[in-house]
């Protein structure tokens, strides 16, 4: 298991952009596989997105064209870029990496988790 810090969170209004980070101290990002889901209140946790290496990305339906997850070896960061924002997309956004490097969408492919980070977004 790795260390995962997230940052970025915040409240915006519909229609605009966030970009989520994580980053793994210490340890090169490029050792995992990584992916990010989310929470919604009363809601399971649900996967929105993977990578592995620095290419091979895939994403939930809900999430295609508008958000966009990217690796950035030389800042041992991973990224989530949140475009054109919905109040449905209201969730504590969670960071994962697997040095199994099985990942997937299902959680049992993740065996390391950052603390989550707050999304809200007003209409």
């Amino acid at each position: 298991q790795v260390q995962l810090v997230e940052s970025g969170g915040g409240s915006v209004q519909a229609g605009r952009s966030l970009r989520l980070s994580c980053q793994t101290p210490g340890l090169s990002i490029g050792f995992y596989c990584m992916g990010y889901f989310r929470q919604a209140p009363g809601k399971e946790r649900e996967w929105v997105a993977e990578i592995k290496g620095n290419k091979f990305d895939s994403y939930a339906d809900s999430f295609k064209g508008r958000f966009t997850i990217s690796k950035d070896n030389g800042n041992n960061s991973l990224y989530l870029q949140m475009n054109n924002l919905k109040p449905e997309d209201t969730a504590i956004y969670y960071c994962a990496a697997d040095t199994r490097w099985r990942c997937g969408m299902d959680r049992s492919g993740y065996n390391s988790w950052g603390q989550g980070i707050q999304v809200t977004v007003s209409s």
